[in-house]
Order: C-alpha cells, then sequence, then structure tokens
C-alpha cells in the first residue's frame, strides 16, 4: 500500500508553502478512501511519494486517469493567502492503495 501527491513544478512554491500543500493532498486523500485501506496503509507504514508534474494540464490528465483507475484523489486548491491565487490548483493526492495499481499510472513519474 502506498500514496502519491503529484506535485506542479510550474508554480516554483517554496519550500514551506510546498509541505503544506503536499500535507493537505495526503490527508484530503486519505479521508475519502475506505474503511479497509486506511487501516492497512496505517499498519504498513504510511509509505507515500512525491512525485512532480510539469504543470495543471499534466495533473488534470492524472486525476482523468486515477479516476478510471478507480483510485481515490483529491485534487488541492489553496486559498490564496500566502504565495498563489486564491483557488490555484497546486498538486494531487492518489491512494492509498496498491502499489501495483497506483504504479500502473504514476510509475514513470519523477521523485521530487
Amino acid at each position: 500500500m502506498k500514496q502519491v501527491i503529484l506535485v506542479r513544478q510550474d508554480l516554483n512554491l517554496p519550500k514551506g508553502k510546498l509541505a503544506v500543500q503536499v500535507a493537505h493532498a495526503s490527508v484530503s486523500a486519505f479521508n475519502k478512501s475506505n474503511f479497509f485501506k486506511k487501516r492497512i496503509w496505517l499498519a504498513s507504514g504510511m509509505k507515500k511519494i512525491v512525485l512532480k508534474v510539469k504543470d495543471l494540464k499534466e495533473l488534470k490528465h492524472f486525476v482523468a486517469k486515477a479516476q478510471q483507475a478507480g483510485l481515490v484523489n483529491y485534487l488541492i486548491q489553496d486559498a490564496g493567502k500566502t504565495t498563489v491565487e486564491p483557488g490555484t490548483i497546486t498538486c494531487l493526492g492518489i491512494g492509498p492503495d496498491s502499489e501495483e495499481r497506483i504504479d500502473q499510472i504514476t510509475s514513470h513519474l519523477k521523485i521530487l
């Protein structure tokens, strides 16, 4: 079991802002997951990987791929109080789910 967070590189988010957006995506996707997958993921160490995507277009491509694969996903829109404009989509949380299912759509992406 693992979870992946996809982060837009075109936004050039400061490290602190990036960390917060990734945390939002992780928790939000986890909260959407079913009880069984939550329990397994929690018991197995909560593996999560942060991957990079080029821009909003590529991020939305992975939203569609995750939905087609039946993977829980959560798109993060920032409130716009610090670094980016309100409503800016920053990242996407996928899973937790089996590594095999997630890797089918994200294995070619590079680690942040």
